[in-house]
């Protein structure tokens, strides 16, 4: 019978639709999102200027004790200068993801469109992008909350020109806090890793730093001339169309993982960077998301934990009215940190928020969605009928166990077959099956789960709900989905 299972399971992921019917439109297990390596783990291939960079190899100790082994870049300075490392390839329009961790005090940059090794990228570059222990003690004044520098010094500023957002104040839910540097930066702290990621089209910059959107600029406005630029200082290169990417080292040991790269054509629009992985919706499911503004609120509402109102069991013993009133409770939730943010469902893991779940409950059902993990160590899931879950996060950082698996379970097995995930950042893709009981779930075209059965979590003498929504969870780390698509079995 197991092998019949997975035999069918397959011909499910070929199909895109349910297990048994009629013909569907074939839908893509796999996402190929059209990025390139900038670092292949071993060497300095591809790049070349200062001899201070280096690679090596470094532990990542994971939560459950082990140890894995990584590649990195590191800047290794001698006298105190770090130097500058290009690419050999020069680039126009493009989006950049990288992991960096800075160490105390740490600076460094990401020049943007340099044009040798020999000249300074915040000035003869279109810019420089800076990297910074943002609260560092030689930098920000912990005791006082005082900057030490200008706000356009610190990570993610077109250096000299325009400032990063420097507004993370307690707002951070469930205490995280305390994983940033101080002084309102999105960086974490010295000894965390940071995944950013970089937008590059024209004039016109993005810079996302573990998930949160901390810069926008379009550097056309500014002259270069020194006549109009916050520093007062000249910019010859600022509108320069093509370049190298650099590393702008400033005597720090700053590392590096994961470095990739996506040219996009010079007629590309910002607008339409992300939109474009937009997928039609397979026939015969309902598309309760893939892109349209207006699906988070005709198609989703909001979870709230106030008086226990995740709990299923709750609601179901509460009247009418009394789920009413909570429920525009759990949407003013939703409207304040769920957004729709470049073709995605975004949530900003702010205070006050929590989960998304879908506008009617669920029998059997056949699900496609996509997701993305937007900081390094990021947590989140997927409920089935109410129920925690189909886990989702950092195969690589935190426990050495990949996404898919149903976390929650005590009886049944809780771990997936295989770590599928893709890298932090990176877009995913889980098919879900549920028929009764029984859970069957592919990752990126890999069975991770097979036909598990699902237990009741707020019940654990009773059967999983026979019927209940679909939930995306809040684990308090920022997170995106799109192409979610549901189809009644």
């Amino acid at each position: 019978m197991k092998k019949l299972m997975i035999i069918a399971s397959a011909v499910a992921i070929v199909s895109g639709c349910c297990l048994i019917g009629g013909k569907c439109k074939a839908y893509s297990p796999v996402i190929d999102e059209g990025f390139t390596s900038l670092f292949n783990g071993k060497d300095l291939t591809g790049w070349f200027g200062s001899k201070n960079y280096v690679v090596e190899t470094i532990d990542v100790k994971l939560n459950n004790g082990t140890v894995s082994k990584v590649p990195v870049i590191v800047c290794r300075p001698v006298d105190n200068l770090g130097g500058n490392l290009l690419t050999e390839k020069q680039y126009r329009n493009f989006v950049l993801r990288f992991d960096f961790l800075m160490p105390e005090n740490g600076n460094n940059g990401l020049g943007i469109r340099v044009p040798n090794e020999k000249v300074n990228a915040a000035y003869d570059g279109m810019c420089e992008l800076q990297l910074l222990d943002d609260g560092g003690s030689s930098f920000y004044d912990a005791k006082a909350g005082k900057d030490k520098l200008k706000p356009y010094q610190y990570t993610g500023s077109v250096y000299g020109i325009v400032p990063s957002r420097r507004d993370n104040f307690n707002c951070q839910i469930w205490g995280k806090d305390k994983n940033f540097a101080g002084g309102g930066s999105y960086l974490r702290k010295v000894g965390m890793w940071n995944f950013q990621e970089v937008r590059v089209i024209g004039s016109e910059i993005e810079v996302y730093l573990n998930g949160y959107l901390i810069t926008k600029a379009d550097v056309s406005k500014f002259k270069g001339d020194g006549s109009d630029t916050p520093d007062g200082k000249k910019h010859p290169g600022l509108h320069r169309e093509k370049g190298h990417i650099s590393w702008c080292g400033h005597g720090s040991p700053v590392m590096w993982k994961n470095i990739r790269i996506k040219e996009l054509p010079d007629n590309a629009k910002m607008s339409d960077v992300c939109p474009l992985a937009k997928e039609e919706c397979p026939e015969g499911f309902v598309a309760y998301f893939n892109g349209e503004k207006e699906q988070l609120t005709t198609m989703w509402k909001g979870v709230t934990t106030e008086e226990g109102f995740d709990n299923p069991a709750v609601r179901a013993k509460a009247t009418p009215e009394k789920n009413a009133a909570m429920q525009k409770i759990a949407d003013k939730g939703r409207d304040k940190h769920w957004h729709v943010r470049n073709g995605s469902l975004y949530f900003d893991g702010y205070k006050g928020g929590y989960s998304l779940a879908t506008n009617r409950d669920w029998k059997d059902f056949e699900l496609w969605a996509d997701w993305r993990t937007l900081s390094i160590t990021g947590d989140s899931g997927l409920y089935l009928r109410g129920a925690p879950q189909v886990q989702i996060w950092d195969a690589y950082n935190q426990w050495g166990i990949g996404s898919g698996g149903l976390y929650n379970n005590q009886k049944n097995p809780s771990q997936p077959l295989v770590i599928a995930d893709n890298i932090v950042g990176d877009w995913n893709r889980f098919h879900v099956i549920m028929r009764g009981e029984k859970v069957t779930v592919w990752l990126n075209g890999k069975l991770v789960v097979d036909n598990v059965t699902l237990e009741n979590y707020w019940n654990r003498k009773e059967p999983i709900y026979p019927t209940g929504q679909i939930e995306l969870q809040c684990h308090g780390d920022p997170i995106e989905w799109r192409n979610v698509f549901i189809k009644e079995l």
